[in-house]
């Protein structure tokens, strides 16, 4: 059985224009994390909600998306599409 690999895409609720791109296997409890401050990047902005979620069934892809939603282009794609 494959594993997917999600990339997602979350939005502060107390900063609304704060946003976070990450990659995981396991998105609900990722995101628990999130909202818990587990993540330096994302502590301070807190609570968080899922914005967008992409399941990909191969990890280099995943990889490779998240890495384009983090470039130049990629942010502008996200603001113009999801945000």
């Amino acid at each position: 059985m494959t594993r997917l690999t999600t990339v997602y895409l979350i939005q502060s609720d107390s900063h609304v224009s704060q946003h976070y791109v990450g990659r995981t296997f396991n998105l609900p409890h990722r995101l628990k994390d999130h909202n818990a401050g587990k993540s330096p990047h994302t502590a301070k902005y807190r609570p968080w909600r899922l914005v967008v979620r992409l399941d990909f069934s191969s990890e280099q892809s995943a990889r490779d998306f998240e890495k384009y939603l983090k470039s130049g282009s990629g942010r502008a794609f996200m603001l113009r599409h999801f945000l």
